[in-house]
């Protein structure tokens, strides 16, 4: 029987890798990566020499056989995404059933990842709340802002920048001008950002923007909060 590592790694700041990730990726036989290149600057940063091989969405499928194929002959692997812990809107859930069912152990190494580290930093109620990751780009999509606008708990999203200010329109259509949002930008990274107030002043705030860059995490506040 094998193990597959699930390794967080940092979702910015390299000073964030733990001790006991970098132990485990020294010590595998081999490493999937969800872009190998990404994961060289890891890799060289702390000086972890193993072989690696691709694993991400677009050929998830088709790589988890050879992922089995390496636990069943014994190989240790562990898994790394980009940014963050595999499996949380970036692959990993496919390897991780595969490892299940063929009897092989599966090990998460916690460390950060930009969903919780910035509903902490909201200041929006966290004591329950939804992980909604990225919405559909088009199916479904309208559906899940209006449950997202009806509901009473916390909502996190993940929203890519170019589409930052036509989601807030989308959403304000749906919700009050009054809803408290927080928008947290580049966690870790140099030019973070956590911006926190109500939507229709947050739509006018980022409309204004030049440019929009980055990578962006959205919490909003359920539709009863106030403050």
């Amino acid at each position: 029987m094998s193990t597959l590592y699930l390794v967080a790694t940092p979702i910015g700041n390299l000073s964030d890798f733990s001790p006991r990730g970098v132990e485990i990726l020294n010590q595998v036989d081999q490493i999937a990566c969800e872009d190998t290149r990404t994961s060289s600057v890891l890799l060289q940063h702390f000086q972890i020499q193993k072989p690696t091989f691709s694993f991400h969405q677009h050929n998830e499928h088709r790589k988890v056989n050879h992922l089995v194929n390496l636990l069943n002959g014994g190989t240790d692997v562990a898994l790394i995404s980009d940014a963050g812990m595999p499996g949380i809107s970036d692959p990993g859930f496919l390897a991780a059933r595969a490892a299940h069912q063929n009897g092989h152990t599966v090990t998460a190494i916690p460390g950060p990842d930009a969903a919780t580290t910035a509903v902490a930093a909201s200041g929006l109620p966290c004591d329950r709340y939804l992980f909604e990751g990225f919405l559909p780009p088009k199916k479904g999509r309208e559906t899940r802002i209006r449950e997202i606008a009806d509901s009473d708990i916390t909502t996190v999203l993940y929203v890519s920048p170019h589409k930052l200010v036509r989601f807030l329109n989308r959403f304000s259509e749906f919700a009050e001008p009054d809803r408290w949002i927080c928008i947290a930008r580049e966690l870790t990274k140099k030019f973070e950002e956590v911006q926190r107030g109500q939507l229709s002043e947050l739509i006018r705030i980022w409309e204004e923007r030049e440019s929009i860059k980055g990578e962006f995490v959205v919490i909003i506040s359920g539709k009863s909060y106030s403050e």
